[in-house]
């Protein structure tokens, strides 16, 4: 069986190039990109500052004063990306954007035109470049192989993927969000705290380990750590009746026309998607102008696609391509002036207003294999469910049903804050800022609002309380709740805390958190104890 070779083209710090670009300023000026008032990507220059991601806006621009900070724009980036989808497009067709910075081709075409992958590599790199663009490339036997080339400009020998990918840290397994979900974040900190420190660590648990052990995520990233076979560019086509149009009446020369136009197809589309119980993971899109000319890109995504995403890269697209279409009139209108700046010039720029739009899923999964959840599904499961709250909450009250939201605080109680449904979801507390003293991690999975009493003795009997120093009367032996009583196989604490003395549960003056394990189902309680009784305050299960 022949290996169908990937090539992976990435643009560093893309937000910030085209954040830059924007803005018009000069390539020696550190730019930084920020999100909630924190940046989120920043240019070569801002991190030889000691500019990083999480830093807040006051603290990057007190570490680089000269900072030129732009906020997080994605219509910004994919409209400055199509430029450089072009170029590429036009030296190897086949081209496929897995998110503005990045993308990917077939390889075998390319070699062969070239004569080799490293003449192919040469080639696309000038072709990037010659937009006024930096790119890096990557070619491997996988994608996800090949993208983390791309970030070492390598070039993975046939057949030798894994021993490439051994040596690198596990987090880079979720580095990259067109190839990672959010959540694989959650698994590469679990891998990293059970001593997985490599990739190679990873791969060198068997595929049985890796399913009874974590969750499905996980069997996508132990295939991406092994290099085994992953879904290439350019697949089948499925069936015609998947595809929806749209004739622009009037034709589309505006981007807010484009929005409207996407988002209706995006409608459409997954209508037809749930009546064939599919969903799509790879997605064409297609444009025709007045005058005949006929446009497409093929957008590929980790995921399958939602309403909104779908509507996102048609509308991300449609803006290139208008905005590439305005620039070459205005090219045109120039080129005889003197001292006119000069504009990049595009041989595929639409030449007239779009009237024809198409969508046509290049690859899909189906819905069956998808593992939806309530709350993070994909389709009407969401809107369903809030719906029914809604409900609820109107024959309730407002207050009847309340949300979670993750708040600061050193106790698991102290850390929600219920916001009733609807309103801003806004934390008590700043959950980002220290919290000396903060019960450490895992947190109790059932925590009490109201703290049922329970009683700790020794062996013996004796109830146990806390000492001056800060220690058990006795070695903790058995726990009473209620009617009920455990041994204990095994306690940690007590800690004593120095917090909210002035409260009415602490009249005494102390107060102290410890855990026990109890002996017949191993659960762990977290005892908080005040009034010289101890309480339940939460439970891990």
């Amino acid at each position: 069986m022949k290996t169908r070779r990937v090539v992976a083209l990435w643009c560093p710090d893309w937000p910030a190039v085209a954040a830059a670009a924007e803005a018009g300023a000069p390539v020696t000026r550190p730019v930084a990109v920020l999100a909630a008032n924190r940046v989120v990507a920043c240019s070569a220059l801002a991190r030889a500052e000691g500019i990083r991601r999480g830093l807040t806006k006051r603290e990057a621009q007190g570490r680089c004063p000269e900072l030129l900070v732009a906020q997080e724009d994605p219509d910004r980036d994919a409209r400055l990306f199509e430029p450089v989808v072009a170029a590429v497009d036009a030296t190897v067709p086949g081209v496929e954007v897995l998110r503005p910075g990045l993308l990917a081709l077939s390889a075998r075409g390319a070699a062969r035109f070239f004569g080799s992958e490293e003449l192919a590599a040469e080639r696309l790199v000038d072709a990037v470049a010659a937009v006024g663009v930096e790119c890096q490339i990557g070619i491997a036997d996988e994608l996800s192989t090949a993208v983390l080339a791309a970030r070492r400009a390598a070039i993975v020998p046939t057949g030798t993927g894994a021993e490439f990918l051994a040596p690198l840290p596990v987090s880079e397994l979720s580095v990259e969000p067109a190839l990672a979900p959010p959540r694989r974040a959650e698994l590469v900190d679990l891998l990293h705290r059970l001593g997985l420190r490599r990739i190679g660590d990873f791969a060198a648990l068997t595929p049985a380990e890796v399913t009874s052990r974590f969750g499905s995520d996980a069997i996508a990233a132990h295939r991406c750590s092994r290099a085994e076979p992953e879904r290439p560019p350019s697949a089948q086509t499925p069936a015609p009746d998947l595809t929806v149009e749209y004739r622009c009446d009037p034709p589309i020369e505006r981007v807010d026309a484009a929005a409207f136009a996407g988002r209706l197809l995006a409608t459409r589309l997954h209508e037809a998607l749930a009546a064939a119980s599919v969903a799509c993971t790879r997605l064409e899109i297609h444009a025709e102008t007045e005058s005949g000319e006929h446009f497409s890109r093929i957008w590929r995504c980790a995921e399958p696609l939602a309403p909104d995403s779908t509507a996102d890269r048609v509308r991300w697209q449609l803006d290139g391509w208008l905005t590439r279409r305005s620039l070459d009139r205005a090219r045109r209108a120039r080129r005889d002036s003197p001292g006119a700046p000069e504009i990049p010039e595009w041989d595929d720029a639409p030449n007239d207003p779009i009237t024809l739009l198409r969508l046509e899923p290049i690859e899909v999964v189906s819905a069956g294999a998808l593992q939806l959840g309530l709350w993070g599904g994909v389709g009407e499961d969401e809107e369903r469910a809030r719906r029914a709250l809604l409900r609820v909450q109107g024959l309730l009250g407002g207050d009847a049903v309340r949300l979670g939201v993750l708040s600061g605080g050193r106790g698991p109680a102290e850390r929600v804050t219920l916001v009733p449904l609807g309103e801003e979801p806004v934390p008590a507390a700043d959950p980002a800022q220290p919290w000396p003293g903060r019960l450490p991690e895992p947190a109790p999975t059932v925590v009490w609002a109201t703290h049922p009493e329970v009683r700790l003795e020794d062996a013996d009997g004796t109830p146990i309380w806390v000492t001056d120093r800060g220690l058990f009367t006795a070695d903790p032996a058995r726990l009473h709740w209620g009617r009920r009583s455990w041994q204990l196989v095994g306690w940690a604490g007590p800690w004593p805390l120095d917090d909210r003395w002035w409260s009415h549960r602490v009249q005494h003056g102390f107060a102290a958190r410890a855990q026990v394990q109890l002996d017949q189902d191993k659960r762990v309680l977290l005892l908080l104890g005040y009034d010289l009784t101890w309480h339940v305050e939460g439970l891990y299960e």
